[in-house]
């Protein structure tokens, strides 16, 4: 009888626990961000240069590239690589191309391509309105087999169209967006909080920008949240301005403060 009542107490804890899981999950899918894209004019078609390193030293450039190739798309192409001491370290090339609806601002595809000395990366994603599928191949001396693997959440963003998101929002100090984002691999709660507003000067200019705090959390297989490992903030600045143009990022990951910076923009229809 003993038994039979501690087997009961055992079982309406385990359940209780589950629906407190379950009341949890819940909670953080309510807080994500709902609204539809802003009314904030569309960016203009540019090419611009980043620089990245850590601790005020280049490790790394990339080039960007912005288009409208068509009435209802968008597209970003990027290429990078490490350089100088750091390619002699670590060697990385890497090249990206997404496609994001110009209406809804969400993601079509992604492909990114990853060369590293000894093996390289393909991962392509593919999204619907209920999630995405992602196809990873892994080339070492022969490809190997592509790993396919489906993640499913409405209406995800990439990192190309969660960009294009929320520079169409209003942005005002202390407003808080979350978007839940799917880069390459795994997905991620994006919680960013407009700070406020300063002068900033990044090696393109002086601006005045738009001042964001960044945090993330994985989601794990059950869409409980995670700490993310490697990451702990960021904090991003944005032109206070007519284009909106990412133009410093500075991240606190595990091996320090990593940053990105605006060296050189061109718009494509500029007058000469």
């Amino acid at each position: 009888m003993v038994e039979s009542s501690n087997r009961s107490t055992g079982i309406a804890l385990l359940l209780l626990l589950a629906s407190s899981f379950t009341a949890l999950a819940a909670s953080w899918q309510s807080t994500v961000t709902k609204d539809p894209p802003g009314p904030f004019p569309e960016l203009r078609p540019l090419r611009a240069t980043y620089h990245f390193g850590w601790a005020g030293v280049t490790a790394a450039t990339g080039e960007v590239h912005f288009t409208k190739p068509s009435e209802d798309r968008f597209q970003l192409e990027a290429v990078g690589r490490t350089t100088g001491f750091v390619r002699v370290l670590w060697k990385l090339d890497a090249n990206y191309r997404a496609l994001a609806h110009v209406d809804t601002l969400r993601p079509i595809e992604t492909r990114q391509m990853e060369t590293y000395r000894s093996k390289k990366l393909t991962t392509h994603l593919t999204f619907t309105s209920n999630g995405v599928k992602r196809a990873r191949t892994e080339d070492q001396i022969s490809p190997g087999p592509t790993k396919i693997r489906e993640f499913s959440f409405p209406n995800l963003f990439d990192l190309h169209s969660a960009m294009l998101y929320l520079r169409s929002q209003p942005l005002r100090d202390r407003n808080v967006y979350r978007l839940v984002v799917y880069p390459a691999t795994s997905a991620y709660l994006a919680t960013v909080t407009v700070i406020g507003r300063e002068k900033i000067s990044v090696r393109a200019g002086t601006y005045s920008a738009i001042k964001f705090d960044l945090q993330l959390s994985k989601l794990g297989k059950n869409l409980d949240l995670e700490p993310h490992r490697k990451f702990r903030r960021a904090t991003i600045w944005v032109s206070d301005d007519a284009d909106r143009l990412l133009l410093r990022a500075e991240a606190q990951i595990f091996i320090g403060t990593v940053f990105a910076e605006l060296q050189s923009l061109r718009f494509d229809n500029a007058k000469s």
